[in-house]
């Protein structure tokens, strides 16, 4: 048997889609050594990853939503012949008719599509690719049942296509000592109480309504609160560092960049409280590694975020910057619900397998192939 796996989003970092094609990968190839795996990979990724014996990794080369993508790529999958393919995000070529599935992480360029796709052609050639996608994948598999959702509604999907199937939390994240509470303080140049914040700053990130909500919370008594985003800045939301200028911000809000995993894992550790105040997420990894670093959070109740969530987090209405403000400061002053939430926080976790993520997904290969 012969599986191919779109790898071109490949990467060990704490990126979404990037992070699930690593995990997911690396248990397969483990699980299933009597199955031939080929990996279709673009530079630098193809140049570091070291195959395993079962394993073929194939450069392409060909980058999302691109002409490459759709002629070159199409041509080396006709060549490899596999039995199926694995597509691990929805940009799979038009005329590709060989036997596939598709994991659809989210479909939040339907609902944000963000400065970068407000383009005519970009929103068509979205709108192509992913119903392409999603029809003629024999299987779908989701993150969540609110993308499954989606995913019907949006493209008139039958339901019992769809198989949901979370994502797992890696064990890179963990309680730190104080040592290394201390030392990340130190190099990032941070007080005694801070809020996190990670990620990107798209529109649907909802960073502006934040950046007004914790100066409602600083009013509130809580001056020698810092605010730590991290993240690359992005020139396409000039807003994000308009507003901290607006609202004179600059001396609380301290912007870290991209930081190593280490470092972030640290944070998670040190932050008093990690806000999670997504408009939109298809799954939402970041609430449940703060949670496994043993920190209290406070997040958005759209989407799939209560659905990944559960009970462990303080929920608030992220169009409300009264309420964001309020749940926050909340979380802040009571020790007891702070306690509470990072107990249920470490139980709630546990549900979340990358090992249990592999092997479902070995179960849509095999149904799909007997």
């Amino acid at each position: 048997m012969k599986i191919g796996i779109d790898a071109r989003m490949f990467s060990k970092s704490f990126t979404g889609i990037g992070r699930y094609n690593y995990e997911l990968t690396k248990r397969l190839f483990q699980k299933r050594e009597d199955i031939e795996w080929v990996l279709f990979m673009n530079e630098p990724e193809f140049l570091e990853f070291k195959a395993p014996r079962n394993v073929k990794k194939v450069l392409v080369n060909a980058h999302h939503y691109s002409l490459a993508e759709q002629f070159r790529f199409l041509n080396i999958l006709k060549k490899e012949k596999c039995d199926l393919i694995h597509f691990t995000h929805f940009n799979a070529p038009i005329l590709y008719k060989g036997k596939f599935v598709t994991t659809i992480h989210d479909t939040l360029i339907s609902f944000y599509p963000g400065k970068k796709m407000n383009s005519w052609w970009r929103k068509l050639a979205y709108n192509k690719v992913i119903k392409h996608t999603v029809n003629d994948a024999v299987r779908v598999i989701t993150v969540s049942d609110n993308t499954k959702n989606d995913v019907i509604k949006l493209f008139n999907i039958a339901p019992q296509k769809i198989t949901k199937i979370w994502n797992g939390i890696g064990e890179e994240f963990y309680e730190v000592s104080d040592l290394e509470k201390k030392t990340v303080k130190e190099k990032f140049g941070l007080g005694k109480d801070f809020l996190l914040y990670t990620g990107n700053w798209r529109e649907h990130k909802n960073l502006v309504r934040l950046l007004r909500a914790f100066k409602k919370v600083l009013e509130k008594g809580h001056s020698p609160l810092q605010l730590v985003i991290t993240g690359k800045s992005d020139p396409y939301y000039p807003e994000v560092l308009e507003t901290i200028k607006e609202l004179e911000l600059q001396d609380k809000v301290k912007l870290l960049g991209l930081v190593s995993e280490e470092d972030l894992v640290r944070l998670y550790n040190t932050a008093s409280v990690y806000v999670f105040p997504s408009l939109y997420e298809g799954f939402g990894l970041p609430p449940l590694e703060a949670m496994k670093c043993g920190t209290p959070v406070v997040a958005s109740h759209v989407s799939a975020i209560p659905e990944v969530c559960g009970d462990a987090v303080l929920y608030f209405d992220p169009e409300n910057i009264l309420d964001m403000a309020e749940k926050i400061n909340l979380l802040l002053t009571d020790s007891t619900l702070q306690q509470d939430l990072v107990k249920k926080g470490y139980e709630h976790v546990k549900q979340f397998s990358w090992e249990k993520c592999a092997s479902e997904t070995l179960k849509i290969y095999d149904s799909v192939l007997e």
